[in-house]
């Protein structure tokens, strides 16, 4: 290990605030967790017809229920934003929050946010052009937060002119990025950007995979950002390595009902992340839980691995 396993968690924006909203980020500092995120999206997948708020003012809404807790995204990604619009909403969220932000970004996916904004007869964004977009997309994002006086910029994809983000953040020299990547263009901008790398495992291997097969894949990715790190002369404990979890084989349903679910007990739990400890991962988010969802799960015992599973990675 290269340093301590830190837990986060992953609150979902589905509950209003007076309803149990501002609760929940509470009680996620109350038990201890390193940092509380939620997914910065449109709507989610099964979610898609229910209540979803907006990343930014819950993230906003919860640095003012909160003091010590470290909050982000994951993932913000170019499918609906603009990195000078975005820019602009971090600076303003990353003061109201005391430095506590970590942007977590990553190039987008197929899904409801990649549709609902084109017109009829646009079609989607390929997964090169995704990729094209986000290679543009974090060099400009970086210098929008790291020159807050003025920063013009005219892309193949997005443009900026004297754009200004007086006074900049209040971490410096910006807000860290934890870049979300697994192809080998995602993985150079993590090596250069970067202060986390984030990966979910493999996700064709979540439904046929070997809990072998995902952490050797797993491996094969972190080697590869290695190896950029290495071209740009970075060393290869930077950026971080942090895994989103509940997408690698132990969480789907066959899996866990053959090997138990990893949030089934502390010591499934400590089962399921030590191999990545040995890794080299140091921060692991697990998703509150959401009855009658892919994130089910005993709510006691998922304040109980809060608590106590850091102790065990950390012995």
């Amino acid at each position: 290990m290269v340093g301590p396993m830190r837990l986060s968690t992953v609150i979902l924006p589905v509950r209003r605030w007076t309803d149990g909203g501002r609760a929940q980020w509470q009680r996620a500092e109350e038990l201890g967790f390193h940092a509380a995120y939620t997914y910065d999206h449109l709507s989610w997948r099964t979610f898609r017809d229910g209540p979803w708020f907006g990343a930014v003012p819950t993230l906003t809404a919860a640095a003012t229920a909160t003091s010590r807790l470290r909050l982000g995204t994951l993932v913000t990604s170019p499918n609906f934003r603009h990195p000078v619009t975005l820019a602009k909403e971090l600076v303003s969220l990353d003061d109201v929050s005391d430095g506590r932000i970590t942007l977590g970004i990553g190039a987008g996916g197929s899904g409801f946010d990649a549709t609902t904004l084109l017109g009829r007869d646009e079609t989607p964004w390929t997964p090169r052009e995704r990729a094209d977009r986000f290679g543009e997309f974090v060099p400009l994002l970086d210098r929008l937060l790291r020159e807050p006086t003025e920063v013009t910029h005219e892309g193949t994809f997005y443009s900026a002119t004297e754009a200004r983000n007086v006074p900049g953040c209040v971490q410096r020299p910006r807000l860290p990025f934890a870049v979300a990547a697994t192809g080998p263009r995602g993985l150079k901008l993590a090596a250069r950007y970067g202060q986390a790398w984030v990966t979910t495992g493999d996700p064709k291997l979540y439904e046929t995979g070997t809990v072998d097969e995902s952490l050797a894949a797993v491996r094969a990715q972190g080697e590869k950002l290695s190896a950029a790190c290495d071209a740009i002369g970075r060393g290869r404990d930077e950026p971080s390595r942090f895994l989103l979890s509940g997408f690698t084989p132990e969480f789907h349903p066959a899996t866990a009902a053959r090997n138990g679910h990893p949030l089934s007990s502390v010591d499934a739990f400590v089962d399921f992340a030590g191999p990545y400890a040995e890794l080299g991962f140091t921060e692991i988010a697990v998703h509150w839980p959401i009855a009658d969802s892919v994130f089910a799960a005993d709510e006691k015992v998922f304040e109980r691995i809060a608590t106590e599973a850091a102790g065990q990675l950390n012995r």
